[in-house]
């Protein structure tokens, strides 16, 4: 299971359908909402955290 980075809700990363890719890594969402958050200001929720991606 991923965590949801704006969340930090698991997320099942096989079933999913809202993924995006930052600097080379899949992070994995709950929602579209959570999803388009990120999108919006990954630099807020990304941080050397690796535990919250599913890579």
């Amino acid at each position: 299971m991923a965590i949801d980075p704006v969340c930090g809700m698991e997320v099942d990363e096989r079933t999913t359908k809202d993924r995006a890719m930052h600097e080379g890594s899949t992070y994995y969402f709950c929602s579209k909402d959570c999803r388009e958050e990120f999108e919006a200001s990954p630099g807020d929720y990304v941080g050397g955290e690796e535990e919250m991606t599913g890579t």
